[in-house]
């Protein structure tokens, strides 16, 4: 009962999941992301083959490779999905057939675009169309517009609960590991903490080695920026897309 977005920046070599559900704290077992890569595992979630996944990924395992190891050590493939992009960019999807209509995916260099008990297919293509057409950005913001592109393009047909944003750089720890595990508008309150948090990624990555770097408070006020340390200020809606 999810939509995701699993994609690299080819500039960066930044991987990533974001991803929208009608359940809630879906960041809590159906993102799996290191340096060498990310992991979606959705519909009936096991947490720990996208665990398996990810230790694959650290052996040079190919994404094919690896969904075709998960689903034969699965006693429950028909009911999982999976997407998968490597390092390199390489990707690949499964959604087994139990799967909630409507279910599918759609991937290609740098992305998986996928979700099950969707309103249709037209929201897996938004996800990839956004996803493809904003290379410019970093990937924090183009996985982020392409899940508001799946929303905005009917999302599931019960409505969202939670959502999350990982990435994952050359560092061993996150870049970025943001949630709204509880919402009305889940969708909508992950982009409001990200356009947020967004000047602390850079900083947050540099202070690791350099703790003599001023304070997050101290920094924002470098950069010009006003922030509200209780609730995050409102801000709009990330642009919304017209297909």
């Amino acid at each position: 009962m999810t939509f995701t977005i699993v994609g690299r920046c080819a500039r960066t070599g930044v991987t990533g999941i974001c991803m929208a559900t009608s359940s809630p704290a879906v960041g809590n077992r159906c993102s799996f992301v290191s340096r060498d890569g990310a992991v979606g595992m959705q519909a009936i979630a096991e947490p720990r083959l996208g665990i398996l996944g990810l230790r694959l990924l650290e052996g040079g395992y190919s994404p094919r490779k690896i969904i075709s190891e998960i689903i034969t050590s699965d006693d429950w493939p028909a009911k999982r999905q999976i997407g998968i992009v490597d390092i390199d960019g390489r990707s690949a999807a499964f959604t087994g057939d139990a799967n909630a209509e409507w279910a599918g995916q759609l991937n290609g260099l740098n992305y998986v675009a996928m979700g099950n008990l969707l309103r249709g297919p037209e929201v897996v293509a938004a996800i990839a169309e956004v996803f493809l057409e904003s290379e410019s950005e970093e990937l924090e913001e183009r996985l982020v517009r392409a899940i508001e592109a799946g929303r905005d393009a009917g999302g599931q047909e019960e409505g969202q609960t939670s959502a999350s944003l990982l990435t994952f750089g050359k560092e061993t720890f996150s870049r970025c590991d943001l949630r709204s595990d509880i919402s009305q508008e889940p969708v909508a309150d992950l982009r409001r903490i990200y356009d947020w948090y967004k000047p602390l990624i850079p900083y947050f990555l540099e202070r690791a080695s350099d703790p003599m770097l001023p304070g997050f408070k101290t920094h924002f006020a470098n950069l010009g920026l006003v922030r509200s340390y209780g609730m995050p200020v409102p801000v709009s809606r990330g642009p919304k897309h017209v297909r």
